[in-house]
């Protein structure tokens, strides 16, 4: 068995699960991700073939500032709504997770911009949605994460120089793991991909050992 260390890149998950699965309590979503983490231990027939050494998630704390809304100009305090609930309700039933280290960066406050989320985006350019039917939850605002990669990459770093794991699964959809990906591969660590189905460069297979995403590829 290969003793296997799974790291997450907690941003990227979440949207990209709720996308793949839809909503879920936060207390459901944790007992999924980490159920989710234990089949990457499984071979295709369900039997355990590798060793857990830990679950490492990586995430930042829900925004909480006060901000205008670009469509109603009416400001909003994000530390009341129901997704500061839900994020915060959801890291505190991760670090109740058996094997499970939560590594938490910062939200970056020098420059909050807005978004439209992904649905209203597609109805915009599909032609089902008019812009003066939108509402204050089709915009968000963007927040840029702060620390996490750095993390990321330190946690690799480690696990590689120390020999704590044979094999690093990385939950995570774009590519600034490179660096840490071929330190690890020199040092003799089966490194995994895991993108959740999201499209990724062509050319990250040649700093990786293998992509593999356990759940069932969605039809679209």
């Amino acid at each position: 068995m290969a003793r296997t260390a799974i790291l997450i890149d907690g941003g990227f998950y979440r949207k990209r699960i709720q996308k793949l699965k839809g909503d879920a309590s936060p207390r459901e979503r944790a007992k999924e991700l980490i159920n989710y983490c234990y089949s990457h231990l499984e071979n295709k027939d369900g039997e355990k073939v590798d060793e857990l050494y830990r679950i490492f998630y990586y995430d930042c704390p829900p925004l909480d500032k006060k901000l205008l809304h670009p469509l109603t100009k009416k400001p909003i305090d994000y530390s009341t709504t129901e997704l500061y609930q839900w994020t915060h309700k959801f890291l505190y039933e991760m670090t109740r997770q058996r094997k499970v280290a939560l590594r938490l960066g910062f939200l970056s406050e020098s420059k909050i911009e807005f978004r439209f989320t992904d649905t209203a985006m597609k109805g915009l350019f599909n032609g089902t949605l008019k812009f003066e039917d939108l509402r204050e939850q089709d915009i968000l605002p963007d927040v840029k994460q702060k620390g996490v990669d750095m993390k990321i990459g330190v946690d690799i770093a480690s696990v590689a120089y120390k020999k704590q794991a044979e094999k690093i699964v990385l939950i995570a959809g774009d590519s600034d793991f490179v660096p840490a990906s071929k330190l690890a591969r020199r040092e003799g660590i089966d490194f995994v991909l895991d993108p959740l189905w999201a499209h990724i460069n062509p050319d990250l297979f040649e700093h990786i050992d293998g992509m593999i995403t356990k759940f069932q590829k969605p039809s679209k």
